[in-house]
């Protein structure tokens, strides 16, 4: 069988495993996807949908939006510096899940506060947690659950010139 232009995509989840100290056959049963699959996944041999990389990403505890860039489901050229920031943080094994979250919104918020960002989503992932960013535009910082809910939050987000 060809290869299919996707060893990059392969070889990036190979060492991502292995870096996860895990056999192939316990991040396909993580994953829920047959071992054999993900060995052709591997190798070049087969490009996953992404559901599937979605599964893998998760069980790899890894960032879904690298996979798909790597896989060419995304621009590769549209954020990579955001994709790589992400999963980089993510990575790091060093910090603890709750950290990375924290991290990960205030990186999102100071994006949107540069006028980065906006109209992305991260909301998959953000909600899961409760966590998630409201709908703010260019010069609004504020992160859920920073902020101390008074009687004037009623009125809406609050905006701030710039």
């Amino acid at each position: 069988m060809a290869s299919l232009n996707v060893g990059n995509l392969g070889d990036y989840l190979r060492e991502q495993r292995r870096n996860a100290q895990l056999s192939l056959r316990q991040l396909a049963d993580a994953a829920g996807v047959s071992n054999p699959y993900l060995s052709q996944i591997e190798r070049g041999l087969r490009k996953p949908s992404a559901e599937v990389l979605q599964q893998v990403a998760k069980a790899l505890r890894i960032s879904a939006e690298t996979l798909y860039v790597r896989a060419g489901i995304l621009d590769a050229e549209r954020d990579r510096d955001d994709v790589e920031t992400r999963a980089v943080i993510l990575a790091d094994p060093s910090l603890n899940e709750r950290q990375k979250q924290v991290l990960l919104q205030i990186y999102e918020s100071f994006r949107k506060e540069n006028g980065f960002g906006i109209g992305e989503s991260t909301a998959h992932e953000d909600d899961e947690n409760g966590a998630g960013f409201t709908d703010e535009g260019p010069g609004d910082t504020a992160v859920r659950g920073t902020r101390t809910a008074d009687a004037s939050d009623d009125a809406g987000p609050r905006r701030t010139a710039g």
